[in-house]
């Protein structure tokens, strides 16, 4: 499958900017691979430079701010050189994606509204000349994919996915943007915890976890929030139990999120354990008795640790 993007002729230039991915779907830490042709008009077109980017569109640090279209990663693909009135060049490519692009698809379908794609920049004579954007699907990684199902099995609901611009604080974090997965809480963690988000920062070597949580009683104007950090290794993935390891990091992240709160009376631990033999409870949804709302997607692994 291929996915193309064509930019129209340049004004001043009369130069057409074609892009080709050769596979859209692809991984974090993996390269993107395709083609950037360039044909000219009438005349010869110096160029000074060609970049590719990556963009998504990202809710910005301050909220009373829209969401706008960020451009979270890019690379030179070529230096300068001419193309000949007429005539056309063709640049080949691989871009290298970090580890910490944000995953768009799950189980072979969206990831909800969340979208990436690939912009061409062109450099002509001091300005700046952006192709048409190519689509890019992201699916997770081996970790991302056992959690983002553990997850599933074990009740919880996918509600929103999104990015935000800003960097989080004591992550080694690259990228100016962070992605969060929000979900219904399962009906088994509802008691405590009535939203639930969880990001992902990867590496080379391995897959940080975050869950931030946060317990509500809108009528109390009760509120608390607490973050609990994890870390798997990417080695050996596909041998560990991933529903008992992703409930026993709910579990300590929960039970230490009440700890933090033990001067309200609505604290409570997880003690129960979970169903996952049979089909999960229907989610409660906003609004009845205590349910909220859940956010988190996960990724698996090894030791953990709470901040």
């Amino acid at each position: 499958m291929r996915f193309t993007g064509v930019s129209p002729g340049s004004g001043a230039t009369g130069l057409t900017v074609h892009t080709c991915v050769t596979n859209p779907s692809t991984r974090p830490g993996l390269r993107l691979p395709g083609r950037v042709t360039l044909t000219a008009g009438s005349t010869d077109v110096p160029v000074g430079h060609i970049r590719l980017g990556l963009i998504g569109t990202a809710e910005p640090e301050d909220p009373d701010q829209p969401r706008r279209l960020v451009q979270f990663h890019q690379a030179a693909v070529a230096g300068g050189f001419v193309v000949p009135a007429g005539r056309r060049r063709s640049v080949a490519f691989a871009l290298p994606l970090p580890w910490e692009t944000p995953v768009t698809i799950f189980g072979g379908v969206p990831l909800l509204s969340l979208r990436t794609g690939l912009r061409t920049e062109v450099a002509l004579d001091g300005l700046l000349d952006q192709g048409a954007m190519v689509p890019v699907f992201v699916h997770p990684l081996p970790a991302q994919q056992h959690v983002l199902a553990a997850l599933d099995t074990l009740g919880f609901t996918l509600r929103q996915a999104g990015l935000q611009a800003g960097r989080l604080p004591g992550v080694a974090q690259t990228l100016p943007v962070h992605q969060r997965i929000n979900y219904w809480v399962g009906p088994l963690y509802a008691g405590p915890v009535t939203e639930l988000e969880l990001i992902f920062v990867a590496d080379p070597a391995a897959l940080e976890v975050i869950f931030w949580m946060d317990r509500r009683l809108s009528l109390a104007g009760v509120t608390h929030q607490s973050i609990s950090r994890f870390k798997v290794w990417h080695v050996d993935s596909s041998q560990r139990d991933w529903v008992s390891l992703v409930d026993g990091w709910l579990r300590a992240a929960i039970n230490r999120h009440a700890e933090a709160a033990a001067h309200a009376d609505w604290s409570a631990q997880i003690t129960g354990s979970a169903h996952v033999s049979r089909p999960p409870d229907r989610p409660v949804a906003p609004g009845e008795g205590l349910g909220g709302t859940a956010g988190g997607a996960g990724i698996g692994g090894g030791s953990g640790d709470g901040t």
